[in-house]
């Protein structure tokens, strides 16, 4: 399918309410959507970096940059005929996984809708509802978290994700633990501790959590190794997992137990159904995360989710959890058995409420 024009839109959104984590406190999403034109057809693709670099390297900022003097060129007046090929062309760009993934979801989008297929179908998704839990940021104290995972709760959610960081951590946990025995509840740490702190956590083993995220540097491997050994809970990493070859090596020295795949981190959705097929020879249990997601980025995780392997509750959520008004005419909502039910359209399945889309983005770019 010959590209010929792509356009970029830097979008702001403001958060329903604020989102906190070890590195930092959001009132609202920066973002870039990504729309390019294929022989009549429109694809969306969303690059979920933010603003700043705290989740990871990229800002919105530097995947613009990667995107306009670099991914597009490669990628303007050519015939792509697929997702690989797509890969093919950018591979001379090292690392910028999130840019590479925001152009790489509308490619996925154009193949869909020339095939009249679904997103989940192009995948091998085999799930029309998928289990979804929800991320609860660092509260005030643990009495307003004990608060706000109840009101969650009350939604209809059963497995809560709260974060933690140093100071913010068993205390957090153990309150919510004692407020609701039965609750899926798991912690995402970010990061934020190192070798020398992490055992500040060995009481977390006694709460019966489904698992312990990234608690160590997003670059490291080995040194969760040591980690894992010390706990029976499961590590689950999440930054440290940038390519199916970083899985595999994550897997064979057993720095984990499960990971968390994002499409995003691991550079597009290829790339994110290669880890879950190597997680899935090796019985490792996988599941979706989340980036505060518009509805174009939401619709692409729906259908990654509903590959086999993915066996634990995604951080997806429903479309309210985020945004009084998203970009998307489709809003997801959460079902009563805490599922999300996939898109069935063509593509991703979800159409741009144009006029969302100009009222939340700062700058326009397009390129032929």
């Amino acid at each position: 399918m010959k590209i010929d024009s792509v356009s970029l839109h830097y979008l702001r959104m403001p958060l329903v309410s604020p989102f906190e984590t070890s590195f930092g406190r959001s009132l609202e999403r920066d973002c870039i959507l990504i729309t390019v034109q294929s022989e009549g057809l429109e694809g969306y693709g969303e690059c979920v970096a933010d603003r700043d670099p705290g989740y990871c390297y990229e800002t919105v900022g530097t995947a613009w940059h990667i995107l306009k003097d670099y991914i597009i060129p490669a990628l303007l007046g050519q015939d792509v005929a697929d997702a690989a090929d797509y890969q093919r062309r950018v591979r001379r760009v090292r690392g910028h996984m999130l840019a590479k993934a925001g152009l790489e979801m509308a490619i996925w989008d154009l193949l869909g809708k020339r095939q009249e297929r679904s997103l989940r179908d192009l995948l091998g998704g085999e799930r029309r509802r998928v289990e979804v839990g929800v991320s609860v940021g660092l509260q005030a104290s643990p009495e307003v978290l004990v608060e706000q995972v109840g009101r969650y709760i009350a939604e209809g959610y059963r497995r809560i994700k709260i974060k933690i960081k140093p100071g913010r951590d068993v205390d957090d946990t153990t309150a919510v633990r004692q407020a609701f025995p039965s609750v899926l509840l798991q912690v995402d740490a970010n990061s934020a501790y190192s070798l020398e702190t992490v055992m500040t956590l060995r009481p977390l083993d006694d709460l019966d959590l489904l698992l312990i995220e990234q608690p160590l540097h997003e670059d490291d491997l080995w040194e969760h190794h040591y980690v894992q050994q010390q706990f029976r809970t499961a590590i689950c990493l999440d930054e440290s997992i940038i390519s199916a070859r970083h899985a595999r090596a994550a897997l064979e020295m057993n720095a984990c137990r499960i990971i968390n795949i994002k499409a995003g981190r691991v550079g597009g959705l290829s790339e994110a159904v290669a880890i879950h097929n190597l997680c899935r020879e090796r019985r490792v249990p996988v599941w979706c995360g989340g980036m505060l997601e518009t509805g174009v980025g939401r619709a692409s995780n729906l259908a990654l989710a509903s590959l086999p392997g993915f066996v634990l509750p995604g951080d997806i959520s429903a479309s309210a959890r985020y945004y009084a008004e998203d970009i998307t005419q489709e809003r997801f909502t959460l079902n009563p058995d805490s599922t999300i039910d996939v898109p069935e359209g063509p593509g991703l399945g979800v159409h741009l409420d144009q006029a969302a889309v100009k009222k939340f983005t700062l700058r326009t770019e397009t390129f032929k």
